[in-house]
């Protein structure tokens, strides 16, 4: 069974290597083989573009070991193999251990080759890349390294919100932007602003600011950012990273934040020009901790219901569900009750798709992992060979949305309903999912076609 399932991998990582090539036609420089957008889609060569994908934040971290980088490999090779074809990755780990920017404007120069390996191994198995340029938490450093950088060099500052303000730390981002952009990666030859394995860049992971909730203070700190990141790459497409919280600038949007704001504006801040699409997070096991599975569910569907209207309405740019997942250690977690919520969360990106005609991108799942990384787990990990079930969901997402895009391809007049045969048959191969009242939080699963 080892030797089939191996063979079964390198066939289809090999599939996909093809697929990838072969929307790469062109000599680089040529605009279309970047991922762009076209409204409130994307597109790559002219055609639509809908992806199924995964986070793993690790993989730098873990290839700045050369005895490390297998289980990026094993991650790639196994992605590719399920039909996930983005991966959001940090390209940050500031101040610590394995440190990249071991102090402002200062690289370690083996740990960058790690990041080197990681972009060639992605393009190697036909992955694209979101790459988060910092971390708004101090895990690998984060807003509060910077801060105490700016605070050991005799800035001013206080807290970890001068980081959005403060000239010193804004000048340390901004290097630190360039840094990484223009690096030449020693593998491909290619410097990261020409690779168009990179689909875009994140300016930051989970903005949040205390001082100021109404989103102005961010709001700004992204224009300047923004405008900065695109004078030096106007190639690849940006996004913020954020959550999705909403801010002041439509207050009557807040009645679908969970009751609290984090200091940004889901609406303004998107408006950017330089912005090219929307994200959103979830996490209603966090932000709703004690609900029900129903009620936590029912939230998350409202959350992304809210925020892709405003995105065809409003912003008129594309959106993506760039995390989401169910934790190891919720109290009675079961796989059963992560497959239902996966279920739900892949359901509402292929019908939200499908109905906007690709303006709901994709999914990105927090977080693929490789066996033996246990000291990496957050609860939310999956190990696609170690997870049949939930790998079979995430296969079967990957199915559709490339089915769904190949039916957005053909000529409006040509769609008919959207949905060809074998895509409806695809969907129909996903868990069914039938709720029940009683059971655990008051809701239980059951699957059929396993």
């Amino acid at each position: 069974m080892a030797n089939n399932k191996t063979s079964l991998c390198t066939l289809y990582a090999g599939l996909a290597l093809l697929a990838f090539y072969w929307a790469f036609p062109q000599t680089l420089g040529d605009d279309d083989i970047f991922v762009r957008t076209q409204g409130s889609e994307f597109v790559l060569n002219g055609q639509p573009f809908l992806f199924n994908g995964f986070n793993s934040y690790w993989m730098l971290h873990v290839a700045a070991d050369p005895a490390g980088r297998s289980k990026v490999s094993e991650v790639f090779r196994e992605a590719a193999a399920n039909g996930l074809t983005v991966c959001r990755t940090w390209a940050f780990n500031d101040g610590g251990d394995r440190a990249l920017q071991v102090s402002p404007g200062v690289y370690d120069e083996q740990v960058f080759e790690g990041f080197d390996f990681v972009i060639s191994e992605a393009q190697k198995y036909g992955v694209r890349l979101i790459l988060s340029l910092v971390n708004n938490f101090k895990d690998f450093g984060g807003r509060a390294q910077y801060v105490d950088w700016a605070r050991n060099a005799g800035a001013a500052v206080t807290n970890e919100d001068d980081f959005y303000t403060n000239p010193v730390v804004k000048g340390y981002y901004k290097n630190h932007v360039q840094s990484i952009l223009t690096r030449v990666n020693t593998i491909t030859k290619m410097a990261y602003r020409d690779d168009a394995t990179i689909m875009a860049w994140e300016l930051i992971n989970e903005p949040r600011c205390q001082c100021d909730y109404s989103g102005k203070t961010i709001n700004g700190w992204v224009q300047e950012m923004a405008s900065y990141t695109k004078s030096l790459d106007n190639k690849h497409m940006l996004e913020i990273g954020m959550e999705g919280f909403y801010g002041d600038s439509n207050p009557a949007k807040k009645q679908y934040n969970p009751g609290y704001q984090v200091g940004t504006d889901y609406i303004d801040s998107n408006l950017i020009k330089e912005i090219d699409f929307a994200t959103i997070h979830a996490y209603p096991d966090i932000w709703l901790s004690g609900q029900t599975d129903l009620s936590q569910t029912a939230f998350m569907q409202r959350w992304t219901w809210s925020h892709w209207d405003d995105a065809r309405k409003i912003l008129q740019k594309p959106l993506v569900f760039a995390e989401f997942g169910k934790s190891k250690k919720d109290a009675g977690y079961t796989e059963n009750e992560r497959d239902l919520y996966l279920a739900a969360v892949y359901s509402d990106i292929y019908s939200f798709a499908r109905t906007g005609g690709g303006s709901l991108g994709g999914g990105l799942v927090w977080q693929i992992m490789a066996e033996g990384m246990d000291s990496y787990s957050d609860g939310y990990e999956i190990v696609l060979s170690q997870d049949p079930s939930t790998t079979g969901l995430i296969a079967r997402q990957s199915r559709v949305m490339t089915a769904l895009a190949h039916t957005l391809s053909r000529p409006a007049g040509e769609r008919g309903d959207g949905v060809s045969h074998d895509q409806e048959e695809m969907m129909m191969s996903m868990p069914k999912v039938q709720m029940h009242a009683g059971g655990r939080k008051g809701i239980r699963a059951t699957h059929a076609n396993p």
